[in-house]
């Protein structure tokens, strides 16, 4: 009992002092005539520019301003679209501050000039708008560290994005998706000098036919606004390094290029270095290759045949003795007219791994030493190709189409040796395989009325995947005994030499009918009928 009690006054303690750290502002901010604004924005800069606290007033004109650094100097600025600019110092701030404003026309503004002001951020519906500049000082190099200042943003190490918690989605470059989407690839790669405002899209649906109708509470998008300076021609950048290192000419190359304009644009990423940096990996495969490409949810079966990895595995470059990586990527649309949109995507990867494990054992009591070496060699090869159409006449019909292959070339050798108690035994192990997926879907919605609404959206997977394994054991010097303790039947062979190819075909078919009666705003009926047909042939020698 003392143990418990101890243990919650201790909490509570260190609450308070984690709580004595910060402090937090609030306040009102009214017009000439007393009037609360709604929607100014309240901003808290430190010294060095650094965004201490973010707020946006409400219908009442309140706002907050929370997490403040106790016996820090801010910088308040106040603004609002049409009113003047309030810049008021809080030096050395103790305590939790109640500060009013009061904003009034600028006395400067001339009749006859049109004054253009980005306000830091702005909500229309669904779409909160973020100006960059606002809150950037620019250390900042890529897209990752401009959305880790904007408020209630988040980008973890593998460049996944949160807005509030909730993930997001897919990430557009000014209404064109970046590599199907791909976070990651977004987020370490597009250069932060590059953008201009940042759109997240709340209540996210591809289709706005479907907007409103399932439960998308939960899907976010981004949409990444470029500088005006950035589009109509191509920009990008250029990453060169070589040394010395293990006796070893170290490298890497990573040029980049980016082309936007209303109607094209262009992404190209490469990556060449042996300095054990993976590139593209095996999650960023599985993102590409598995991904949901309908827009209604819960699309598609959740019976999965089990192809498309392709026998590639997760490196690890901790314990590699060598990793050569290469690595280039392209994707590109193209606005064909009003109603037609083409899109695609080719991506390239290979990856050379050396692992070497040299071994000393004793074995205490009997004076047998053991002296291993094992060996093994990983190339995997992968290419992705994607080409997809999407057409829209009018408001009421939409067609869409993708069609990707998947192609692998996987190969491991392994060699194993253990020398002991005058024998040597040698275990040679090879593994390869050159699975193809190709991987269709054809969505196609039509709005009959305001009330009547129809989506089918199909998808068809042929995959054909063929591991081969071989295993080679051989004792140098004697006679090789039947392994296994002769459960397997062998004959008595030296060496013994085991192989064994299989291969696995593999069909997949889902489609389905949705139907959605709206009732009103917030309700619907929603009719799904469908099938997902499977078929896989397995066979093994």
């Amino acid at each position: 009992m003392k143990k418990n009690l101890l243990l919650i006054v201790l909490a509570c303690f260190t609450f308070s002092i984690a709580s004595a750290q910060s402090v937090k502002i609030t306040g009102v901010v009214v017009d000439s005539t007393g009037t609360p604004l709604q929607m100014a924005n309240v901003i808290a800069y430190q010294k060095d520019k650094n965004l201490g606290s973010f707020g946006i007033t409400n219908d009442a004109g309140k706002y907050q301003l929370l997490n403040l650094k106790k016996d820090s100097t801010y910088v308040l600025k106040v603004s609002f679209l049409g009113l003047k600019t309030i810049e008021d110092t809080i030096k050395n701030i103790q305590e939790d501050r109640t500060l009013n404003y009061i904003m009034y026309e600028d006395n400067n503004m001339l009749d006859a000039v049109n004054i253009v002001y980005d306000m830091p951020v702005s909500i229309k519906g669904d779409t909160i708008t973020y100006n960059a500049d606002s809150f950037t000082n620019g250390t900042e190099r890529k897209l990752g560290d401009v959305l880790k200042k904007l408020p209630g943003m988040e980008v973890n190490d593998d460049g996944d994005i949160q807005v509030e918690g909730k993930t997001v989605e897919r990430v557009f470059v000014d209404g064109k998706e970046f590599f199907e989407g791909d976070s990651r690839l977004a987020t370490k790669n597009i250069p932060a000098d590059a953008v201009g405002k940042v759109e997240v899209l709340k209540n996210f649906n591809n289709q706005s036919q479907l907007k409103g109708l399932g439960n998308d509470d939960d899907r976010i998008a981004i949409n990444i606004r470029l500088k005006e300076g950035k589009k109509n021609f191509w920009f990008g950048e250029v990453t060169g390094a070589i040394g010395q290192g293990d006796d070893a000419v170290r490298y890497q190359a990573k040029p980049k290029a980016f082309y936007y304009s209303p109607d094209v644009s262009i992404n190209i990423l490469t990556d060449f270095n042996n300095l054990g940096l993976q590139s593209f990996t095996f999650r960023e495969y599985l993102r590409f290759t598995g991904f949901n490409r309908g827009n209604t949810r819960a699309s598609g079966s959740t019976i999965n045949v089990g192809v498309g990895a392709g026998g590639i595995l997760n490196l690890q470059a901790n314990r590699a003795k060598e990793i050569e990586s290469k690595f280039g990527a392209f994707n590109g649309s193209w606005q064909v007219n009003k109603a037609l949109s083409l899109d695609g995507f080719a991506i390239f990867s290979s990856v050379d791994t050396d692992q070497e494990t040299l071994t000393s054992r004793e074995f205490i009591g009997t004076g047998v030493l053991e002296n291993t070496e094992d060996l093994s060699f990983q190339r995997n090869q992968i290419g992705i190709f994607k080409l997809g159409a999407d057409y829209k006449p009018n408001e009421n019909f939409t067609f869409e189409y993708d069609g990707q292959i998947n192609l692998s070339d996987v190969t491991q050798f392994n060699d194993f040796t253990s020398s002991r108690s005058g024998f040597v035994e040698d275990i040679d192990q090879n593994e390869s395989q050159k699975p193809i997926t190709l991987d269709q879907s054809i969505n196609m919605y039509y709005t009959l009325s305001d009330k009547d609404i129809f989506a089918f959206e199909g998808r068809y997977i042929d995959a054909e995947e063929d591991p081969f394994y071989n295993a080679i054991r051989d004792r140098q010097g004697i006679a090789d005994p039947e392994p296994f303790n002769g459960n397997l039947g062998l004959d008595p062979a030296d060496p013994y030499n085991i192989n064994q190819q299989k291969f696995v075909e593999s069909q997949k078919l889902d489609a389905k009918v949705d139907y959605w009666r709206v009732l009103n705003k917030k309700s619907n009926i929603n009719f799904t009928v469908g099938t997902s047909i499977v078929n896989q042939d397995y066979n093994t020698n």
